[in-house]
């Protein structure tokens, strides 16, 4: 999902962003295209949360929204200053938002070092602000918790990945990891781009894994 010359690999100071809106542009889907549960909430009570980014947001919510367990998904924008972006705002790379997936999940069937495993094995996490052809912000690894044992799923399966990447002589994993609450808000993205593979199943988006399995988890995978 290239976006003309305004691609940005350097990180846009607070300062310089784009100010943003108080409230979002756009209509968002209130029901999951293949899941048929809410977008947004209200989910099952236990359901728990994370936010994943890796590279353009159509193939990323694909490789979760086929896993057991998984309640729902969406596709939005996280980790930057600007205020309800519009998805042309994000690409400048203005917003210092990366394009960011919503997984909503049943603990009790999937585990979050289950989920990470997918995360890792979807794309390839030592690109910095790319994956392959797409270039910018928008497009680099991130990790955004809510719960401490997401938290520890995390660094356990970073540092487990890392290891096997270095076995096959790829580079330092460049994957930014924090809580969501530091993130800021997700800001959901417009109603084309959920579950846009689903709609448009010859739409562009490659995995861009790298084919190095992550030893951790249950090995869960997605269709």
């Amino acid at each position: 999902m290239l976006f003309g010359s305004a691609m940005k690999t350097t990180m846009v100071a607070p300062e310089r962003a784009l100010r943003g809106r108080s409230s979002r542009e756009y209509a968002v889907p209130q029901t999951h295209a293949v899941l048929g549960t809410p977008l947004a909430g209200p989910w099952p009570e236990g359901t728990e949360v994370l936010y994943v980014a890796m590279g353009c947001f159509w193939g990323a919510e694909k490789a979760f929204w086929s896993v057991p367990g998984v309640v729902t998904t969406a596709v939005g924008y996280q980790g930057g200053f600007t205020a309800n972006p519009t998805y042309e705002e994000t690409c400048t790379g203005l917003t210092g938002h990366t394009e960011t997936v919503l997984v909503a999940y049943d603990p009790s069937v999937v585990t979050a070092a289950d989920l990470m495993k997918v995360f890792w094995e979807h794309h390839d996490p030592t690109q910095g602000f790319r994956q392959g052809n797409d270039l910018g912000t928008q497009y680099r690894s991130a990790v955004f918790w809510t719960t401490d044992e997401q938290k520890a799923a995390y660094e356990a399966t970073r540092a487990a990945f890392q290891d096997e990447l270095t076995r096959y002589r790829y580079g330092s994993i460049t994957t930014e990891g924090r809580p969501a609450s530091e993130a800021g808000e997700f800001f959901y993205a417009e109603g084309y781009h959920q579950q846009y593979l689903y709609k448009v199943p010859n739409g562009y988006c490659p995995d861009h894994g790298t084919g190095v399995s992550c030893p951790v988890g249950l090995g869960v995978r997605a269709e």
